[in-house]
């Protein structure tokens, strides 16, 4: 029962699907983020079915384009871009490490973190538009669960910013050694979908989320001690841009 109320904790967390509703209670928790990655499986699963009805229908590039990108919004409700704003905020501010944490807090959206989700949005939408190739496709939409397999390892193996709010929560109350290592063969699985799809395109855009990854934590640490779920907000958009970009300049070279 606490590991179907975690998986059901996960979708109601992270995705705007309807899910049904109950009191949280602490060891609901355990496990919650060994079905982070799902919620990507949905995204990647309804982005490629929208692909295949374009193609089924004709549906015009522009149409294709921006409305594929928008499904993650829709599904997720926008939930990790609110975290990527915030961090944006607080990494430009170039503050001590004590007043970036607190500009995490504030809800108010500053000039930087507008300006620079508009860029991420327009260079994501161009690469997006330039994955043509089924193979690839399939390879970014795999993207999307890895992006999350990476972030919920980071849950519960970077260091944490503060002692308190949601992610603290979720990296307190978790099984940490079931949930690393089921996150751990859940991404080993990924990976080998993508390279099932294409060794040598699903190498590099492995490569680009890892790359990401590490970027990530050497970052959080360096700016504020550690990450917080802003910060993780912030990685699965970095991570998913990285993926489709490197999946877009294959795509152009082959």
């Amino acid at each position: 029962m606490h590991i179907l109320k975690s998986f059901i904790i996960a979708f109601s967390i992270y995705s705007k699907i309807p899910v049904p509703q109950f009191e949280w209670k602490e060891e609901d928790m355990k496990y919650m983020l060994c079905f982070f990655p799902w919620i990507g499986a949905v995204i990647g699963g309804g982005v490629y079915l929208w692909s295949c009805l374009c193609g089924i229908f004709d549906v015009g590039e522009i149409c294709h384009t921006l409305i594929g990108a928008a499904v993650p919004l829709v599904i997720t409700g926008g939930f990790h871009v609110d975290g990527f704003m915030d961090t944006i905020d607080a990494f430009h501010s170039y503050r001590p490490r004590e007043k970036k944490l607190e500009i995490l807090k504030d809800s108010h959206i500053g000039a930087f973190a507008v300006i620079i989700l508009a860029v991420y949005g327009i260079i994501y939408i161009g690469a997006f538009s330039e994955v043509a190739d089924p193979k690839l496709l399939k390879i970014v939409c795999g993207g999307f669960f890895l992006a999350r397999c990476l972030s919920g390892i980071s849950v519960v193996t970077f260091p944490s910013a503060k002692k308190d709010g949601m992610l603290y929560l979720f990296a307190s109350s978790s099984q940490k050694v079931i949930v690393k290592w089921s996150l751990y063969l859940q991404g080993v699985a990924c990976i080998c979908f993508m390279l099932c799809q294409s060794l040598y395109a699903g190498i590099l855009v492995a490569a680009a989320a890892f790359l990401a990854f590490v970027y990530y934590y050497h970052r959080t640490k360096k700016e504020l001690g550690g990450i917080t779920g802003d910060t993780a907000g912030y990685f699965v958009l970095i991570c998913e841009a990285s993926m489709m970009i490197v999946a877009a300049g294959i795509n152009v070279l082959m």
